[in-house]
């Protein structure tokens, strides 16, 4: 299972440090295609995104506060869950464009991971 939990917290710190980056540097164009959140909303969730995702690897990696890595994950959680209730309000459609579709997937992954980080596999 460690090694399971270990290839998904690899996956989703490179999607989420990207799609951070994305959110913190590029957010005139987040907030021209979706206006729900202001820039400094796009920009805050961005960072975010980069600081779960770093905190996903390092202190587990380390051996440095490895519970850390199960905060980050249900903090990441929490914020993805959000951005896909965000994403459901301007649609409901469930398509490989819609994005709530992709949040969805990637807050139950992630969910998963804090739970196996917690209760099946702790690092701490």
């Amino acid at each position: 299972m460690n090694i399971v939990l270990w290839v998904l917290q690899v996956a989703l710190a490179l999607l989420y440090v990207a799609g951070g980056s994305y959110k913190a540097f590029s957010f005139q164009q987040l907030a021209g295609q979706f206006d729900a959140l202001s820039h400094g909303g796009w920009r805050a969730l961005g960072i975010v995104e980069i600081l779960g995702g770093v905190l996903l690897i390092l202190p587990a990696a380390t051996k440095w506060m490895p519970a850390l890595t199960a905060h980050a994950a249900v903090v990441l959680a929490v914020e993805t869950f959000a951005l896909a209730a965000l994403y459901a309000r301007h649609s409901l459609k469930l398509t490989a464009e819609n994005p709530m579709v992709w949040a969805l997937a990637m807050g139950a992954v992630v969910a998963f991971v804090a739970y196996g980080r917690y209760v099946l596999n702790p690092l701490a």
